[in-house]
């Protein structure tokens, strides 16, 4: 497998970069966070919460939260690289056991400008809501699912891009905030292909009770498990809460 590279530089991290040198950080402890590989994890569930796949998502290395969606596309990349290499680079085993992995994707893995792992059976690409439907897309997506990976439309929102993607899609995840604003139909237009549903931030038992009974199949919130944090510096995934 191609190793994708770790060197993910972005504004967010330059600027905590700067203020832990005004804090007056030492140079070892400046070090310590340059090198360490944290990745997040939070299970996807049925209503039984059983645990099918996990959604892996980049997380800095001062543990810091960032808004990846709001860089660049050239940055977001380089966030969607790392997370594919924490997962993939030593077999999904390590951190997702015999689950699916689910990793927001760009628009450069679709179209083939850069490299996925060789991990159909078991790399769920999460497709970005920022991703367009140009013919590129379109023709990489159906590429992509012929070769075995399958597809997820990330806070589908009913969006003309994701509209265009839906015949492609195995699973779409809406956000419960987006349900209570656009109401059941949303969720019949995320079901209309055939995909399955799966209701995200779900975060108490009334929240769960109504999306399962307007059709939604899988989980993802705190209600099952809030994300935890791995600590992969030393090769040994160590879960934290955050």
């Amino acid at each position: 497998m191609t190793r994708l590279s770790l060197d993910v530089t972005t504004p967010a991290l330059a600027h905590e970069a700067r203020c832990d040198v005004a804090r007056g950080a030492s140079p070892a402890g400046r070090r310590r966070h340059s090198w360490r590989t944290l990745l997040g994890r939070q299970p996807i569930v049925t209503a039984a919460a059983r645990t099918v796949g996990f959604e892996f998502l980049y997380r800095s290395p001062t543990r810091r939260p960032v808004r990846v969606d709001t860089w660049t596309a050239e940055h977001q990349d380089r966030a969607s690289g790392k997370v594919l290499d924490q997962v993939f680079s030593q077999g999904p085993h390590r951190v997702a056991g015999d689950r699916l992995a689910f990793v927001n994707i760009t628009r450069s893995y679709l179209v083939g400008d850069l490299p996925l792992p060789p991990y159909p059976g078991r790399l769920v690409l999460e497709v970005v809501e920022s991703v367009p439907h140009d013919p590129a897309v379109l023709t990489g997506v159906r590429r992509l699912r012929d070769d075995g990976y399958r597809i997820a439309l990330d806070d589908f929102t009913g969006s003309p891009a994701q509209i265009a993607l839906l015949p492609f899609a195995d699973y779409v995840k809406v956000d419960c905030r987006d349900l209570a604003t656009h109401g059941d139909a949303l969720v019949r237009l995320a079901g209309s292909c055939g995909a399955t549903l799966i209701a995200e931030r779900v975060e108490d038992e009334a929240t769960r009770l109504r999306c399962a009974a307007v059709g939604f199949d899988l989980f993802q919130g705190h209600l099952f498990a809030a994300a935890s944090v791995l600590d992969l510096t030393d090769g040994v995934p160590s879960p934290r809460s955050g």
